[in-house]
C-alpha cells in the first residue's frame, strides 16, 4: 500500500501547548513568548519514490529547514530552535511521519500526519507534548 504524499503549502490555524513545550527546551522566556505569538507555514517537498524530504517552516522571525531521507539516521542542527544537535532518524508509523531525535533531551521528535487538508504536528520532549494544525494553501 502506498504511503500518503506530505507535498504542499501549509499555514498554521492552531496551536495548543507550545510555551510548556518551549520550556522543556529551556527556551528563554522572552524567545518563548514571540514564539508562541508566531503563526509559521510549512513548505513540504516529499518525493515518495526515493523517500526524500524537505520541510521549511517559516515565520516572521525565524526559518528552519529540515532535509532527510525517510529510515535513515543523520545529525540533525537545531541551533535555529534550541542551540543542540541531535541523531535524528523519520520513519513511518502506519500512514504517519515519526520523528526520533536522540540527544540532551529524553524522549525529543515529534509525529506527522494528514487529515483531508489538514496537517498535523505533535511535538514531544521529556513529557510534554504541544501540538500544531496546518491547513493546506
Amino acid at each position: 500500500m502506498s504511503k500518503p504524499d506530505f507535498s504542499g503549502t501549509f499555514n498554521m490555524v492552531e496551536q495548543t501547548n507550545m510555551d510548556s513545550y518551549l520550556g522543556a527546551l529551556d527556551i528563554n522566556f522572552a524567545l518563548r513568548k514571540i514564539v508562541c505569538l508566531l503563526s509559521p507555514s510549512k513548505e513540504i517537498t516529499h518525493n515518495l519514490a526515493s523517500g526524500d524530504m524537505r520541510i521549511r517552516t517559516l515565520t516572521t522571525f525565524k526559518n528552519f529547514i529540515m532535509e532527510f531521507t525517510i529510515g535513515k539516521e543523520f545529525t540533525e542542527d537545531l541551533g535555529p530552535v534550541d542551540g543542540r544537535t541531535c541523531q535524528t532518524t523519520v520513519s513511518w508509523e502506519g500512514d504517519n511521519l515519526l520523528c526520533v531525535q536522540k540527544g540532551e533531551k529524553e524522549g525529543r521528535g515529534w509525529t506527522h500526519w494528514l487529515e483531508g487538508d489538514k496537517l498535523h504536528l505533535e511535538m514531544r520532549v521529556a513529557g510534554i507534548t504541544a501540538k500544531q494544525v496546518f491547513k493546506k494553501a
